[in-house]
């Protein structure tokens, strides 16, 4: 904290600084150091570790695209598994899809959930849909004690480092793919392709050497390191390509559209040549 301003150190050179009203909590958990911070713009922001995780602002941009370009190419979403995503936000995505007749999530660190609770309500709100199942533990036990059994497997981790750092190795991902049913798919957040490129290649190869199709998206999300935010598809069997736009419903969201569905996978050259070298 340095005055008024909070500054998370992206990478050595580039930094992001909030300008702050106050801190509304602080907690170290057992896997990280969680605050809440009500700020000038951005009104409410989530801290984990002193990297930013949401804002009350743009936090739509993130949970709408890592939640409904996978449930919307898969034609029969029923069972849903998150992992990560504690503040709730993309359960409350996924339970906009009637489709849906269950959704887990599987969250480390029952902490986050508490404080998305009480200082992120919009946000949180879905996790006491009936359709929720909420579970503290591990993401990857979790999906190595249930092979054969998801429609949908949604990662919505942290950085990689700390209680994240396996969620982005080959091994994750193969545990990933036996826990998907036979015509399954997955969707992870897979970091920023201008701040990160040294990570980005590595995880859509490793997902490309499992997932007969394996498609690369962005979206822009402010606050996050470079604002050009990458997710990986990873699917046995239907490509979000393919999707027809009439069957794309009508939901409640502020950026992702059927026109966006597509548009997001039209990369610039410079991730294409990325992810094929």
């Amino acid at each position: 904290m340095d005055g008024l301003w909070y500054t998370e150190n992206w990478i050595p050179g580039i930094n992001i600084s909030l300008k702050i009203k106050t801190k509304l909590y602080e907690e170290q958990t057992p896997f990280q150091f969680l605050e809440v911070v009500d700020t000038d713009v951005w009104g409410r922001a989530l801290f984990l570790d002193r990297c930013i995780m949401t804002t009350d602002r743009d936090e739509f941009i993130y949970h709408e695209m890592i939640s409904h370009i996978a449930l919307n190419t898969h034609p029969n979403p029923e069972r849903v598994l998150v992992i990560g995503g504690g503040d709730g936000g993309v359960i409350r995505e996924v339970v906009k899809h009637d489709a849906v007749k269950s959704a887990t999530l599987c969250e480390i660190d029952e902490a986050v959930v508490r404080a998305a609770k009480e200082y992120f309500p919009q946000i949180a709100c879905g996790l006491d849909d009936p359709k929720v199942e909420v579970l503290f533990a591990d993401g990857v036990k979790h999906i190595k004690e249930h092979r054969n059994y998801f429609d949908v497997i949604i990662v919505d981790s942290t950085d990689p480092v700390g209680p994240a750092e396996g969620l982005f190795q080959k091994e994750f991902y193969q545990c990933v793919y036996d826990a998907l049913k036979e015509d399954g798919l997955f969707v992870a957040q897979t970091e920023s392709p201008f701040v990160y490129p040294e990570i980005v290649p590595g995880v859509y190869h490793s997902i490309e050497s499992l997932f007969p199709v394996t498609r690369e998206y962005l979206a822009a999300i402010p606050t996050y390191p470079g604002s050009m935010w990458g997710f990986t598809m990873g699917s046995k069997k239907y490509d979000p390509l393919n999707v027809k736009k009439e069957d794309i419903p009508a939901l409640d969201t502020k950026y992702y559209s059927p026109d966006m569905h597509f548009a997001a996978f039209v990369l610039p050259p410079f991730v294409e040549k990325l992810i094929s070298e």
